[in-house]
């Protein structure tokens, strides 16, 4: 039997390397080889991903990542629902039009930070307050992005999600995490998404224990997506 595969995305300004972190562990546990793509720089982040999904899906696909990445993946999976094995998804932000959801407003308020004060001032401003396991995901990233990252934030701030509708035709099994003290990315619109679609899941879980252990972002996904399954 072959082995399934996972493709994982990141959310917006992160990389590749946190989206492994969380999703990795707990995708082998469950014998699904995971696999994490870096971010395509500056504006291309969305196509980029989309693309490759393109490229890849000879096989029917578990598509899945985080915020950003979990919006990308969705809107791949409604495109081609032949092609979608099932869907991670963990803290989605928003569904349809971002208007003033508030990862799309952080997003925007990031690019122009960037722009106005460099990538060094403007992480010093960003992380001043934020525990210490975020401030260092922030800064590895954002660096890794350079000098596309203010256009990758504006793509990911301006991009529609699915809509509600869109994801209630999707017969495949969800798995979605939220966490409950994250104001980004409000568990409600978690929740939304989980009822919306015929057959998902929803667990949750803590920034607070994300800052711990990122597996456990992962494993609430992953545990989720294992019960609609059944």
């Amino acid at each position: 039997m072959s082995t399934v595969t996972a493709v994982l995305m990141p959310g917006t300004g992160s990389d590749e390397i946190f989206v492994r972190a969380v999703f990795a562990g707990p995708l082998a546990a469950a014998g699904v080889r995971a696999l994490t793509p870096r971010p395509a720089p500056g504006a291309r982040l969305a196509v980029g991903f989309l693309t490759l999904l393109d490229s890849l899906a000879e096989e029917p696909l578990l598509v899945g990542g985080i915020s950003f990445g979990a919006h990308l993946a969705a809107e791949w999976a409604v495109r081609n629902p032949d092609r979608c094995a099932g869907l991670l998804l963990a803290l989605p932000a928003w569904h349809g039009e971002p208007g003033d959801a508030p990862a799309s407003m952080a997003a925007k308020a990031s690019a122009d930070l960037v722009e106005r004060e460099g990538m060094e001032r403007a992480l010093k401003f960003s992380v001043d307050g934020v525990a210490p396991w975020l401030a260092e995901e922030l800064g590895r990233a954002w660096r890794r992005h350079g000098d596309g990252l203010p256009a990758s934030l504006r793509v990911a701030a301006g991009h529609p999600a699915p809509t509600l509708e869109a994801l209630a035709g999707l017969d495949i099994p969800v798995g979605i995490a939220a966490c409950v003290d994250d104001p980004v990315h409000p568990a409600e619109v978690a929740h939304e998404w989980a009822a919306a679609f015929p057959r998902a899941t929803i667990r949750e879980t803590t920034l607070a224990a994300l800052g711990e252990d990122r597996e456990s972002l992962g494993r609430a996904a992953v545990a989720a997506w294992q019960v609609s399954r059944r």
